[in-house]
């Protein structure tokens, strides 16, 4: 039919343009959904220092001790220690803030997984002179997350030298923690025959 033919003659124009504009429109997510095209990555997330320092209320809460119980040939006794940190590296925080503490070390840097120097002086209420109740410890620990990342739970190993009554001994110790950290219970053995002892430790610690 002529009359047909001159009507599609006509319409092809259009919809040829229309056809193309159409590309144009869809090519761009066309080309987005390529495998091919190039990807620009997101850019990582700015990681920020800790704004952690030495405040009086801090002071004030180092001077709370954790209480222990000594177990030694001589009986049983009751005692306190204190812990200090001089230094702390650790392994398990971002690896854009630095991993070194001093004094003061977060309980996410700690317990996610850190080796630390730490000194922890003492007293045990036995029998003879004041000064032979005191006593010092210095050594390393390590600790190492156990369950979501070290805030719920975490465990520790660590060894030391242990100075009390004018004698020097070895000592060994495990611990495990909850509640950020905060609260925790250690168990240190000491073989060296002069101060023979086993010592179990409710560790109470405010960073």
């Amino acid at each position: 039919m002529p009359g047909a033919r001159s009507l599609a003659r006509r319409r092809a124009p259009a919809l040829a343009a229309s056809v193309t504009a159409l590309g144009w429109l869809l090519w761009p997510l066309a080309a987005g959904a390529s495998s091919e095209a190039p990807r620009q990555a997101a850019p990582a997330a700015a990681a920020t220092e800790p704004d952690i320092r030495p405040t009086l209320a801090w002071l004030f809460v180092q001077l709370v001790p954790s209480p222990e119980l000594w177990l030694e040939p001589g009986g049983a006794r009751f005692g306190f220690r204190w812990q200090v940190t001089p230094l702390l590296y650790s392994f398990g925080i971002n690896r854009k803030l630095s991993p070194w503490r001093a004094f003061i070390a977060e309980p996410l840097t700690r317990h996610a997984g850190s080796i630390e120097l730490f000194g922890s002086p003492g007293y045990v209420a036995r029998p003879g002179a004041f000064a032979d109740r005191w006593l010092i410890r210095g050594g390393v620990r390590a600790y190492f997350p156990l369950l979501d990342g070290g805030d719920y739970l975490s465990c520790s190993l660590g060894g030391s030298a242990i100075h009390a009554r004018g004698q020097v001994a070895a000592s060994y110790e495990a611990g495990v923690y909850t509640l950020f950290g905060a609260l925790g219970a250690q168990v240190a053995a000491t073989p060296t025959a002069a101060l023979r002892s086993t010592t179990f430790t409710l560790s109470i610690r405010y960073f």
